[in-house]
């Protein structure tokens, strides 16, 4: 944290003055209950809104066992956020991801999406999603924003183990709650429409409708019970992001492509100012681009309960959750690559040096481009869930219940052309290229030959494209038989008992055709000039340092009529080199399908008490989960029959029509004991205690039954991986300590410690092996004639020219289709695709598989939280803050040929809000910080960089009933930004824009 938010957060705390967060503590529906405030004399002030929300987060609480926190619904329909994630935020201890502008993931005390456990309603709930569309889809991490807001009526996080809560996170379980009509018996409801202005669109309307509703009513003396919700969500919106790719610079090895020039001799070492030494670590830019990225989000979730209470003492309900979010995302983007011939650089000072500029110019031989690039991803995911519940409320204090339910989560893609498609286009004949790294925003720059127009349609052509077709479903089973004993009398307080039986089952699957022709073979006079838009690019990143310096304009295109047309002119969905596609479309066939079944059972234990000492009652929960898991994965991977050589260091994999399935088992057992322990030393006054162990189970990638070969290598050989059915899960060893204060009726402070000791955290080993007696077309006989011909130091171009000319054989050279003659460049060297032959070197892969590993991990921290009430006025204040560390830090001096442990996600973070509540009126300002994290490892680290941004929201009850409201998300429009190993080696960076909502709600 930089020093002037400590200050500043530190006068906060010593004032306690107007700023706080919602709900930081487990809460039920305020609506269940609204709170009577007694004045004395027999009068009775109900409060509702905010304010009951609040009250009755701090009485539960008060009462919890262990660490729970929770956000409820301050009213039927309403919750506090129109995205669950956004309100999860507020939580101590709870920061979160953002896809696409809007909140998606959470992570909790540092520890990522995938380490969190999503229920709902206690039951394990599937999740699916296909990332960025680039490999098989493979994670457990649960995606809020497939989630409206206005049928929740609680979520609550379990930062602590219980035997009595599910297994699966090691950061925290995390239920979200549903209405139950019988719960409130009688009519009641809400519906609500509104508009949203995402300030953030490129073009078009930036204005999108919202509706939802909600309906719960009750009869037959309140014996049966129905409730009906629903939301309809539409969402335009755009993000506009600064990228660069980054390849490491070798220490002192200057023959290394990428690296810088070691050599004094060398004529290219004037050309390095502040040069890196010897032994630092450095990193040369690869590529760099602009993208502007339009968003369209559309939403549809429905849910429906029906419950049944013939007699008191049994309660039957039926419920179906139903949502539906389907995203389309457009990229443009202008863009430049570096070859690491002729460059100029300068740097900061070692040992971790950052590049201060980079620039590179033409060196003969070579044809330097600029990008004009589009992409599509469009895709759908619904989740669905039927479930039924059977309680009956035995004699003697016992209660037994019988749960199950099916779900699923399913995503694919919604067009013909598959989840992610890109297509590659560029106008030829750059001069000089170069990024300033020293504003907030990467500034890209560039100078064409003379007499060569970038904005001069006529001069673009096609250089590449690729179809990525991903598919993913996770399906979960399962029956719950839990019972409980209430004990009438002393020390012994209750025992909780029962078991569940969990069967998963995931199938991930991915295809891909790809075309490399990034020599710009295809001719320009292919693509007709109205194809495209002309598209200016400051004005899109505007309020960022660097913005006015940038590229002016580029050229967007029509990604649907491009598609269409190298389609027809080059067949690049059916070319026999590439792949072949779904009969009629453009959707690649499935060259990896991997299915995984997951079966878990789950009985547990767990035995509380009380006694009394001090000013009131203390308890003792002892509990223990045993989980019994099996896992059967078997995999569908394609077959390759040979590789081919497509470009001067780029090669690829070639596949036949057949595929191979291979199957692997494996499992485990855990038991999971729980420890919590309250004591009340004084009125008002709560401390607590608690030991768990914790588990989660390792992504399904991980555990994948096949091995898969990835299809483009260097000329040093390949890379593929292996999964592992037989990893054990992470484990995590808790201890946490608080201590609360509740000084008023719906006001207390608290502080509380957490320490983890985490193991089995997932390494990878690597064999060599010869996958499929594959050859590579390079350094064997074809190779060494054309060195012998063209001499020692032939480029790759020559040396690919007199193969493409010398064994037509074995290689398939690239025409002009209008006079049907081989394309040169300005060498006058030929272009084309190169097989490989029997007699090549066999291609060595390194095949990478996880293991556990060895080593284990502490993780700490410190967690405040203030919730203040000034007395009957209507304001109130909130705040938490929180400090998390670990030992597993990474390194950054290091060079990434040596291998790292590191923990990702570990943060400080805090939240204030103020709010108002009182007559009608409810206001609320939100204040939401995170600090700098390490997001990503491997070879080269990447980190988030702190950001933090502004919600409000205010709403009037002007009729009873009618209320009118307003909302808006980042009201300050706070930009967000990451790199790598130094602060200039930039990976990204991202204007923010404000969204802004208002509407009207009826409530009955």
């Amino acid at each position: 944290m930089q020093a002037s938010h400590k200050l500043w957060l530190a006068k906060i705390l010593a004032s306690t003055s107007a700023i706080a967060l919602l709900g930081v503590s487990q809460a039920v529906m305020a609506q269940d209950a609204p709170v009577a405030d007694g004045t004395g004399d027999g009068d009775e002030i109900v409060v509702t809104g905010i304010r009951a929300s609040l009250a009755a987060s701090a009485d539960i609480k008060r009462e919890a066992q262990g660490v729970v926190d929770a956000i409820s619904a301050e009213d039927i329909g309403k919750f506090p956020d129109t995205n669950l994630a956004e309100s999860l935020q507020r939580i101590t201890g709870v920061s979160i991801d953002r896809s696409n502008g809007e909140g998606s993931f959470v992570t909790v005390r540092g520890f990522g999406p995938e380490f969190n456990l999503v229920t709902l309603n206690g039951r394990a709930m599937p999740t699916s999603s296909l990332g960025d569309g680039a490999s098989a889809p493979s994670s457990r991490s649960f995606d809020f924003a497939n989630l409206a807001s206005e049928g929740i009526s609680a979520v609550e996080v379990y930062k602590t183990g219980r035997a009595a809560i599910p297994s699966g996170g090691i950061g925290s379980s995390i239920n979200i709650r549903t209405p139950r009509p019988l719960d409130k018996p009688g009519l009641s409801g809400s519906i609500a429409v509104k508009g949203v202005y995402d300030s953030s669109r490129n073009e078009g309307n930036p204005i999108t409708p919202e509706v939802s509703g909600i309906l719960s009513t009750t009869f037959a003396d309140d014996r049966i019970g129905i409730m009906i919700a629903g939301a309809y969500q539409k969402r335009k919106a755009s993000v506009n992001v600064a990228n660069v790719g980054w390849r490491d610079g070798y220490l002192g090895n200057e023959n290394n492509w990428g690296s810088l020039t070691q050599d004094p001799n060398d004529p290219r070492f004037g050309q390095i100012t502040n040069r890196p030494g010897p032994t630092d670590v450095y990193q040369v830019p690869q590529n760099a681009s602009y993208d502007l990225n339009d968003i369209n989000r559309e939403r549809i979730n429905g849910q429906a309960v029906l419950q049944f209470r013939p007699v008191d003492d049994l309660t039957a309900t039926i419920d179906y959750t139903y949502s539906r979010n389907t995203v389309e995302v457009r990229n443009s983007n202008v863009g430049v690559w570096f070859n690491h011939n002729n460059t100029s650089s300068a740097w900061t000072d070692g040992p971790v040096a950052g590049p201060i500029f980079y620039s590179e110019a033409f060196q003969p031989g070579e044809g330097k481009d600029l990008s004009y690039s589009g992409a599509l991803t469009a895709n759908r995911t619904e989740n669905k869930s039927l479930g039924g519940n059977l309680r009956w409320d035995a004699p003697g204090g016992v209660t037994m219940e019988l749960d199950f339910h099916h779900s699923t989560a399913e995503s694919k893609p919604t067009n013909k052309y598959g989840t992610s498609v890109s297509v590659g286009n560029a106008i030829f004949g750059v001069a000089n290229q170069r990024i300033d790294f020293d504003p907030y925003l990467p500034v890209i720059s560039f100078n064409m030959h003379p007499g060569i127009d970038p904005l001069n349609a006529s001069l673009i052509q096609s250089t590449g494209n690729a179809f990525r077709n991903a598919y993913f479903k996770d399906r979960i089973n399962q029956v719950q038989l839990k019972g409980r004993y209430d004990h009438d009398g002393d020390f012994l307080d209750s025992i909780d008992f029962g078991v569940s039986y969990i069967e998963n089952k995931v199938r991930s699957a991915y295809g891909f055709i790809q075309n490399d022709t990034w020599g710009g073979a295809d001719s320009a006079s292919d693509l007709p000039d109205d194809i495209f838009q002309l598209q200016t690019l400051p004005d899109k990143f505007k309020g960022l340092n660097g913005a006015s310096d940038i590229i002016p304009s580029f050229y967007t295109f029509d990604f649907e009529r491009m598609v269409d047309l190298i389609e027809n002119l080059y067949q690049v969905c059916s070319d026999p080199a590439t792949g072949s596609s779904i009969s009629g479309t453009c959707l690649a066939n499935y060259t990896v399908d991997r299915r995984l079944t997951e079966k878990t059972l789950s009985p547990y234990l767990q035995v509380s008490t009380k006694f009394d000492v001090g000013a009131g009652e203390a308890h003792l929960t002892i509990g223990v989960r045993y989980e019994h898991t099996s896992v059967d994965s078997s995999a569908l991977v394609p077959v390759p029959i040979g590789t081919s050589w497509v470009a001067a260091n780029e090669f690829n994999v070639i596949y036949g029509p057949d595929s191979d399935f291979t199957r692997f088992k494996g499992d485990y057992d855990q038991w999971l004991p729980a420890i919590d322990f309250d004591i009340e030393p004084i009125e008002n006054v709560k401390l607590r205690a608690s030991y768990s162990h914790t588990i989660t189970r390792a992504d399904y990638a991980s555990l994948q039954g096949g091995r898969t070969i990835d299809s483009l290598f260097r000329i040093g050989g390949g890379t593929g991986s292996q999964g592992n059915p037989g990893l054990l899960p992470y484990k995590s060893k808790n201890i946490d300590l608080s201590a609360e204060w509740y000084y008023d009726r719906d006001s207390y402070i608290s502080a509380g410690f957490f320490h983890k000791r985490v193991s089995n955290f997932l390494s990878t080993t690597r064999i060599d092996s010869n996958a499929f007696d594959l050859t590579t077309p390079a350094l064997g006989p074809r190779y060494q004639a054309a060195l012998a011909a063209r001499g020692p130091n032939a480029t790759a171009q020559q040396i690919r020219d007199f193969i493409l000319r010398n064994y037509p054989n074995s290689v398939q050279v690239r025409l002009d289709p209008n006079t049907g003659l081989p394309v040169e460049d300005a060498n006058g060297l030929w272009d084309g695709i190169i097989f490989s032959l029997p007699d090549d070197p066999a291609l060595n892969f390194e095949i990478t598989t996880p293991i556990n590993s060895s080593q284990s991990a502490k993780i700490h921290g410190f967690e405040f939280a203030l919730q203040h009430s000034f007395w009957d006025t209507g304001f109130g204040v909130i705040l938490n803050y929180t400090m998390v560390d670990g030992d597993a830090k990474y390194d950054n001096t290091q060079p990434s040929s040596v291998a790292q442990f590191a923990l990702t996600g570990l943060s400080d973070s805090a939240n204030a809000v103020a709010y108002y509540d009182k007559n009608g009126l409810q206001a609320r300002v939100a204040w939401n910080w995170r600090d700098e994290f390490l997001a990503g490892t491997g070879p080269n680290p990447f980190y988030v960089e702190e950001y933090w941004q502004i919600d409000a929201s205010a709403s009037y009850e002007f009729i009873p009933g009618f209320t009118g409201f307003v909302e808006v998300i980042n009201l300050t429009g706070e930009s967000r930004r990451g790199h790598l190993r130094s602060k200039n080696n930039a990976a990204f960076a991202s204007p923010g824009f404000a969204r802004y909502a208002a509407g009207i709600r009826f409530n009955f």
